[in-house]
């Protein structure tokens, strides 16, 4: 199990613990977490689930496959930290992890 902070772009904070084997979108959405929608339901397919990962947990995460890499792409407030919640999947590995949202998804 990993304990994950959510940032929402105004600072508040929501800390939730996230089941290994769950995506980080999923417990968002499962748990209300305003500025993760996940409108495809987590098929890498419409990046409303996008966050920004502190520098230091991204060698932690597997790399960017094209079809996420694709829907990046489209986000107007990409940086290079930025990856998709729908393809982080919690393990033990992430507990602590803190993501940030951007402004435009809220």
């Amino acid at each position: 199990m990993a304990k994950v902070t959510y940032i929402e772009d105004n600072g508040t904070e929501h800390t939730i613990d996230v089941p290994n084997g769950t995506t980080l979108m999923e417990a968002a959405v499962k748990q209300g977490i305003p500025g993760i929608d996940g409108d495809c339901g987590g098929a890498c397919a419409c990046a409303t689930c996008m966050v920004y990962v502190p520098e230091e947990w991204l060698g932690k995460l597997p790399e960017v496959e094209t079809m996420e890499e694709t829907m990046l792409d489209f986000c107007e407030r990409r940086e290079d930290n930025s990856r998709l919640s729908c393809q982080l999947v919690a393990s033990d590995e992430l507990d602590g992890i803190r993501v940030k949202m951007p402004e435009s998804q809220h």
